[in-house]
């Protein structure tokens, strides 16, 4: 089926509290996903930008849109964030953080251009190559110049053969999911990690879903021609493997000594912000904010890891691979339960867990994808043994996006109308006004409105 952006936004549109508050931070590219590979040469958007290329007004190419430049370059939406993200760094917000942290001026600072811009080594930078393009298309892409593309429009050429040739293969969800998570996440390259240092100087918390980050930055249909060159895109399969590498990616950082630590204190980009970032009062009656999570065993008092894509992916572990599922659940607790014994025991917990989560990963990426699934992973995220969790507002942000993505696909893929898709978005607006703002974040709301809209989804199978 094509999908046109004007498709995406409609939607997306009852998202519009919290898509507001992600936009201002795509929009200000401060989330971009530089994740370059390869060691060919870097030509620079311009390279792209020809007319019989992908420089067209109008999105109508045989067989690619041919616009997506002007959908990169798009001012106001979320799809040009990338465009604008060495720009923003030149503005008040982007020079405020790097004086904070004494970094200079934020556009010549490698702790910014790492993914505000596509840094590539000096040696590798062709004469069409400017760091000013921001996040360009080599960034997600990978290096053009010498390897695939003067061949990767020609017959005959084939997606299969561009890979080959270097080409990134974003149509496969794990691939993508890693170019994007090195920035969007973080990542061991220089200048991809951001610190709690970099977030108490003013940079946005990091947080991650694939699939809502795709359609933002969309610019190409869903239609049969892209089906038959990169396979099927499944929602679910995308979303379901993006939250299984964020979990592979935040614990496998997690446990080397010099991302998990920042001096004698842990790196608190791991930890879950508003477990901390909470209302302090000093008077007679305490008013407790904390909740017990039965997936945190935790000592009282203690700042939790950022469990926001391990709640998700035990769900959809539960409804599309629940023999992984317990294995998975076992290692997430060990590891929260390690977070409370020592350093040494939860990097140690922590690799088991990174493993268990690519093990999930491939399994969710290998196997086939029916329409029954999007279902069962909504019934699971809301049920019983899964809404307890929903205590702090990152794992129920996570939670209505997926709710709201996979209720996008059912539509999508026709299995419920758009006519029975509107009568259950009240309840999913619900669910978004209760994390609209983390400091008035309720929980019995939210869990009680996911559960409503997750019954009446349900009713439709």
């Amino acid at each position: 089926m094509s999908q046109s952006w004007a498709d995406v936004i409609a939607g997306l549109t009852l998202r519009r509290g919290l898509l507001r508050a992600i936009a201002v931070l795509l929009i200000a590219a401060l989330y971009p996903a530089s994740g370059a590979i390869g060691n060919g040469t870097f030509e620079g958007v311009a390279t792209c930008a020809g007319s019989t290329c992908h420089g067209r007004a109008e999105g109508n190419g045989a067989v690619v849109r041919q616009d997506e430049i002007a959908t990169w370059q798009e001012p106001s939406s979320p799809s040009g964030a990338h465009s604008r993200a060495y720009a923003v760094l030149g503005g008040r917000r982007g020079q405020q953080i790097a004086a904070s942290l004494g970094l200079g001026n934020a556009q010549s600072a490698p702790a910014c251009l790492g993914c505000h811009a596509t840094n590539a080594p000096t040696g590798q930078r062709g004469p069409k190559f400017t760091l000013t393009d921001g996040v360009g298309c080599e960034s997600c892409h990978g290096p053009s110049g010498g390897t695939w593309l003067a061949e990767h429009y020609a017959l005959p050429a084939t997606h299969a053969t561009n890979v080959a040739a270097g080409l990134a293969p974003l149509g496969n969800p794990k691939a993508r999911a890693n170019v994007c998570l090195d920035c969007h996440y973080g990542s061991a390259k220089p200048g991809q990690f951001v610190t709690h240092a970099m977030m108490a100087a003013g940079h946005p918390r990091i947080s991650f879903e694939l699939d809502l980050f795709s359609a933002l930055q969309q610019h190409h249909n869903f239609d049969a021609d892209y089906a038959a060159r990169k396979g099927g895109a499944s929602s679910v399969r995308v979303w379901a493997v993006g939250q299984a590498e964020a979990v592979r990616r935040s614990t496998s950082l997690f446990a080397q000594p010099k991302f998990a630590f920042e001096g004698a204190f842990p790196q608190f980009t791991f930890l879950d912000c508003h477990s901390c970032h909470r209302q302090i009062t000093d008077g007679p009656n305490r008013k407790l904010t904390f909740e017990t999570n039965p997936g945190r065993p935790i000592p009282f008092g203690n700042p939790p890891f950022n469990d926001e894509n391990m709640i998700m992916l035990q769900a959809v572990a539960g409804a599309l691979v629940p023999g992984e599922a317990s294995a998975f659940q076992t290692a997430a607790r060990d590891f929260h339960k390690a977070m409370g014994q020592g350093p040494g025991e939860a990097r140690a917990a922590a690799q088991a867990l990174s493993a268990k989560a690519g093990a999930l990963s491939d399994a969710l990426g290998a196997r086939a994808y029916a329409g029954v699934d999007a279902f069962k992973v909504i019934g699971i995220i809301a049920g019983e043994a899964t809404s307890p969790r929903f205590t702090d507002y990152a794992g129920s942000v996570q939670a209505v996006m997926a709710i709201d993505t996979l209720l996008n696909a059912l539509v999508r893929e026709g299995r419920i109308t758009q006519g029975a898709a509107a009568g259950i978005r009240g309840d999913i607006a619900r669910a978004y006004k209760a994390v609209e703002e983390p400091n008035a974040y309720r929980p019995a709301d939210f869990r009680a409105a996911l559960k409503s809209a997750s019954t009446a989804i349900g009713r439709l199978q």
